[in-house]
């Protein structure tokens, strides 16, 4: 397996190995991904007032990955998954949301681990990050009455496809 350097930075999305603890090359990658994203914010939002409380064009093409950078940046969490696809971590998970642009965010962790019980705190901390970062952020209950987000760009945002 390969260092960040040699395949490129992702952030955690929830659904990869847990990170090692602590890991200062990985604090320096999402801390320099973070600042270079309100860095292209600051660049391409001229026109409004705060510009890096607006998602840029990118991050709503990414958006995805935008929120994973804003969440681990954040200090919050990600969930993880072993080789063979079972949680071992609780924390949160992203996947594309049912809106284009949208992300869904859920908390999610291995069987036994109070995952259910700590939902609504571990996503309102996430919702709080995210709306500070200007996305919209709706909470809904879904499956066995759990909770998730949907996360999705300011109204008006550029949107994929024209939406």
């Amino acid at each position: 397996m390969g260092t960040e350097h040699e395949t490129g930075f992702e952030p955690a999305t929830g659904d990869g190995p847990a990170a090692p603890a602590p890991d200062p090359g990985r604090a320096a990658s999402v801390r320099t991904a973070f600042e270079g994203m309100l860095q292209i914010r600051r660049l391409t939002n001229t026109g409004h007032v705060a510009p890096e409380g607006v998602p840029a064009s990118w991050e709503t093409h990414r958006p995805v990955r935008a929120v994973a950078i804003a969440l681990e940046a954040s200090g919050l969490t990600p969930s993880a998954v072993d080789g063979s696809g079972s949680r071992t971590a609780t924390g949160y998970r992203l996947e594309r949301g049912e809106v284009p642009g949208g992300v869904r965010v859920e908390w999610l962790g291995p069987p036994g681990s109070g995952a259910a019980h700590s939902e609504a705190d571990g996503l309102n901390r996430c919702a709080a990050v995210l709306r500070e970062l200007g996305w919209t952020v709706l909470l809904y209950r879904g499956a066995r009455r759990r909770r998730f987000l949907e996360v999705e760009p300011p109204p008006g945002a550029r949107r994929p496809n024209g939406r």
